[in-house]
């Protein structure tokens, strides 16, 4: 029996994901949550397999849920679920220790097998993505460990308040309330060493010059 948990803040999508799960005889619906906050005791004290985890969550996302979850129970393996299939979700996948990721907008049987094979040990991520994201975490690594501290959603915070906008906006631009850009923020200019997003700002331009 494979035991999973869900985490999404939509009370319909966590019942109609749990009702198709429940259908299959070796699937089992252990708990549920609806934020960072609520899903990692009750992780801890269900023990799942699986944790299939929204990407956009009211107190962070899936991403870095999935590697808080991922550092304390590595045995446990992580799906995100997203409604945007692109690199910037494949990438922020990969970096997380997630074994996939799901369409919000795939068939019901899709979701079954990829949880069926995630909880096998399969990953659902392609090799060549996972190779690339590995080499580009290492030139960072080597450019310059201050930026290689950072984690995915605190880099496009970083690149987005080099493109001028506001927490606010930075929050509209990547589905996240204004209070967790704030924490982003803080959180950046820590590991940077900076006191002043001014000072990241300027940095994370020099980068682009760099770069360019």
């Amino acid at each position: 029996m494979t035991r999973v948990f869900l985490v999404d803040d939509h009370e319909i999508v966590r019942r109609g994901v749990a009702e198709l799960l429940e259908r299959e005889p070796d699937l089992v619906v252990v708990g549920e949550a609806d934020t960072v906050a609520h899903a990692l005791p009750r992780i801890a004290a269900t023990s799942p397999d699986v944790a299939l985890l929204d990407m956009r969550l009211p107190d962070g996302d899936g991403i870095d849920l999935c590697r808080e979850i991922r550092s304390r129970h590595p045995e446990i393996a992580c799906l995100i679920l997203t409604a945007y299939d692109d690199d910037a979700a494949a990438m922020s996948a990969v970096l997380a220790g997630a074994a996939g990721y799901v369409l919000k907008n795939v068939r019901g049987s899709t979701i079954v097998d990829d949880v069926r094979a995630v909880a096998a040990g399969r990953s659902l991520i392609d090799a060549k993505l996972t190779a690339r994201v590995s080499q580009q975490a290492q030139r960072e690594d080597h450019d310059d460990p201050r930026f290689a501290a950072l984690n995915l959603r605190e880099r496009q915070v970083l690149a987005l308040i080099a493109d001028g906008l506001t927490n606010r906006q930075i929050g509209e631009q990547l589905g996240l309330a204004e209070k967790t850009v704030k924490n982003y923020v803080s959180g950046l200019l820590s590991k940077l060493g900076f006191e002043r997003r001014t000072q990241a700002a300027i940095y994370q331009m020099e980068r682009r010059t760099h770069e360019a």
